[in-house]
């Protein structure tokens, strides 16, 4: 009697024990599968959904003939030369004429600070016209500071703090200017200029046509 009721406990308490394994067993393989790494149970990467397009139907717009503008081709020593004859202006455009024959405006900041703040621009591997002529009078080449508007009207052979030197734009006249002997009739600078470049120096983009009366 007493070993049928041993029995029946030992049955019990394995019945008990395999189902607890079993328990056991069956959520692991839920929540991790059959790798040891559990995989399954490390949390879902967020990720940005991909939001549907909606195709837009923007209004068409109308340009007007007066709104467009084509930029003009003008070499580099002639539209210096015309921003001079035309008084050489700072905040107002000035008019000239470009390869094509058409009537073009540019302005100082736009058009003709480039040809001396920007390298490579008057021939392949040229420094620009700042790397010498700079702010620094004391050691800037010719005490000449080609940076700026009111440098550049100052003129060349300036002593420290002092506020005018010589006139380098001619008085309005771009023959008679300092500035067109060196890069015109001399061929002087840019410094480093091929022997062979054409006096006129290079062909630039500048300004825009005028038309319509514009």
């Amino acid at each position: 009697m007493q070993d049928d009721l041993k029995k029946l406990i030992y049955s019990v308490l394995l019945g008990f024990v395999l189902v607890l394994v079993g328990w056991i067993g069956f959520v692991i393989v839920s929540g991790c599968g059959f790798s040891l790494a559990c995989e399954k149970a490390a949390q879902a990467p967020l990720r940005t959904p991909i939001p549907t397009l909606i195709p837009a139907e923007m209004p068409v717009q109308m340009v007007s003939e007066q709104q467009i503008k084509v930029s003009c081709q003008i070499t580099a020593v002639e539209l210096i030369g015309a921003w001079v004859n035309a008084g050489y202006p700072e905040g107002e455009q000035f008019g000239f004429v470009d390869l094509d024959g058409k009537n073009c405006a540019g302005s100082f900041a736009e058009d003709i600070t480039p040809l001396f703040n920007e390298g490579n621009l008057w021939f392949t591997g040229a420094p620009s016209c700042t790397t010498c002529h700079h702010a620094v009078i004391e050691s800037s080449q010719a005490n000449l500071d080609l940076s700026s508007y009111a440098g550049i009207l100052a003129g060349s052979q300036r002593t420290a703090g002092q506020a005018q030197g010589n006139d380098v734009l001619g008085g309005g006249v771009w023959e008679d200017a300092l500035m067109y002997q060196q890069l015109y009739i001399l061929k002087a600078m840019p410094q480093g200029r091929p022997p062979d470049m054409p006096a006129e120096g290079p062909v630039v983009f500048a300004g825009a046509e005028v038309t319509n009366g514009e």
